[in-house]
């Protein structure tokens, strides 16, 4: 947890606040330490960032989900673009 916290330069506790918003859930290591996926760390640095903005830590953690989901959307909406062979619209025409 030290250690990962020294490299998103956050804290222990910003890191357990984190999971405790669902924003990040770190696999455990048999002796029971915290991993944290590079994903993970990126994450924690982008909500660092929000919160350094002065976004409050829950709106933070909102705000990055949402533009996970966005991110995913766009991102289907272009495989289904490819898979069809042609522009997708908002009507479906």
């Amino acid at each position: 947890m030290g250690r990962a916290a020294d490299m998103t330069g956050t804290t222990a506790g910003f890191l357990r606040a984190l999971g405790e918003q669902g924003l990040i859930t770190p696999l455990r290591s048999e002796g029971g330490h915290r991993r944290f996926s590079r994903y993970q760390l990126r994450i924690a640095m982008r909500a660092r960032d929000l919160v350094d903005q002065g976004t409050a830590i829950d709106a933070a953690c909102r705000i990055i989900i949402l533009e996970d989901q966005l991110e995913e959307a766009l991102r289907l909406n272009e495989e289904l673009r490819r898979a069809t062979g042609g522009p997708l619209s908002a009507t479906g025409t």
